[in-house]
């Protein structure tokens, strides 16, 4: 046979076994394919959607309940607490913040306080001024106190006049702030001082220095700012759906990261009138006392806020209910040991307890802990029970084998 004779024998023998084949994946496809009828596929339906997720009651008995570790609670009526958690900030109190000023002008001869973070003492001196308004002022006063000893017996609308001078003489020191002891002392000296000692008003630490020695001030510049920190302020942000737990007055306790293990506590002074629109929060002040002066401001805190629910209200514990993100479980203990699943719809939460506003009654017993293998055990039985119109999952038991047959007689000749 020549080559081409022989390639298209070779071809017609493939073309052939591929024609062979395809005959017979077609007739195994008729031969398995689905029959069953429309009650059975509808079963098969459900059985996948039991498979999906959902949960059906569960049996167990003591052993298996300790063995998974599966406690119960039981439903109770009682109050909730709700702790509203956040961080703030140490800062000073603004009604506590005082401004040195004079009422006159001048020069700063000498400058006492002269670097900010001081601490300074009610009385000390923090400058010396000169002041030729203030020396002019005093020398009035003088020559006021001396014209009423002059005139001392001359008729009496001689003497009211002197002591009108006098009079206005001590005013004008006074508006301008001059110490009692000062204006005392030129009346009883007679003489004029050309310098004053400006002193603190009260304690506290120098927050800001505005002022140089040598330096010429006009009347109601600033020159030191001072800060009694006795007393100080926490500033926290409280988001919007907590701010029905807030008010004025209520306690809070304020844990420093500066001193673990100490908390302190004070009451809010003030709520922001507004929240703001960009992070839905409104800031709230807490006032703390600072007599021992180890808050200091820019100190972060956490606040800790306990505001407690109107009413009794049913309560169980937190690890009692399952949350799926679309519905919230428990399991409920019924009368003959079955765990059953119920959808309830949870309130309020505690660290410990949560609050079930629908769907358990005080007195029923619930999972409390191992909620999840006990969920896990419900989806299962139920997965297993939907499978029961699978195919392969209803199928009969294999017959049993027949027993073997007795060997044939043999007959001896």
């Amino acid at each position: 046979m020549t080559f081409e004779t022989v390639a298209r024998v070779r071809w017609r023998g493939v073309a052939l076994g591929a024609v062979v084949l395809a005959v017979a994946a077609g007739v195994a496809w008729w031969a398995t394919r689905n029959t069953s009828d429309p009650a059975a596929a509808a079963g098969h339906a459900h059985g996948a959607g039991a498979a999906g997720g959902t949960s059906g009651p569960v049996m167990l008995d003591s052993a298996q309940a300790a063995r998974i570790g599966v406690s119960y609670a039981q439903a109770e009526r009682g109050v909730i607490e709700q702790e509203i958690r956040s961080v703030g900030q140490v800062t000073y109190d603004e009604t506590l913040v005082r401004t040195v000023s004079l009422k006159f002008d001048g020069w700063v001869e000498r400058l006492f306080v002269d670097f900010t973070g001081r601490e300074v003492r009610a009385g000390e001196p923090l400058l010396t001024t000169y002041s030729p308004m203030l020396a002019s002022a005093e020398e009035e006063l003088v020559l006021a106190q001396r014209l009423l000893r002059d005139v001392e017996h001359a008729d009496s609308a001689t003497h009211d006049g002197a002591e009108r001078l006098l009079a206005g003489a001590r005013a004008r020191l006074r508006n301008w702030d001059v110490p009692a002891e000062e204006i005392a002392r030129a009346e009883a000296s007679g003489e004029s001082r050309r310098a004053l000692d400006i002193r603190a008003p009260y304690d506290g630490v120098v927050v800001e220095k505005l002022v140089f020695e040598g330096q010429r001030v006009m009347a109601g510049d600033p020159l030191l700012r001072l800060v009694d920190l006795r007393r100080v302020w926490v500033e926290a942000e409280v988001f919007e759906q907590d701010l029905a737990l807030v008010r004025l007055g209520q306690r809070v306790t304020v844990e420093l990261e500066a001193f673990p293990g100490r908390p302190r506590s004070g009451p809010i002074v003030f709520l922001q009138p507004a929240v703001d629109p960009r992070t839905r929060t409104m800031r709230v002040r807490i006032a703390l006392d600072n007599s021992d002066r180890q808050l200091r401001p820019g100190m972060y805190a956490t606040i800790r806020l306990r505001a407690a629910a109107t009413g009794a209200v049913v309560l169980v514990p937190r690890s009692a209910v399952l949350s799926t993100g679309r519905r919230d479980l428990v399991f409920v203990r019924t009368a003959d040991g079955i765990l059953e699943p119920r959808e309830v719809v949870r309130g309020l939460a505690s660290d410990d307890r949560v609050e079930i506003r629908s769907g358990l009654a005080a007195g029923e017993w619930v999972v409390a802990s191992a909620t999840f293998l006990v969920d896990a055990e419900s989806n299962l039985g139920s997965a297993l029970g939907g499978m029961a119109g699978m195919p392969g999952m209803d199928m009969p038991a294999p017959p049993k084998a027949a027993p073997p047959a007795p060997p044939p007689a043999t007959h001896d000749h």
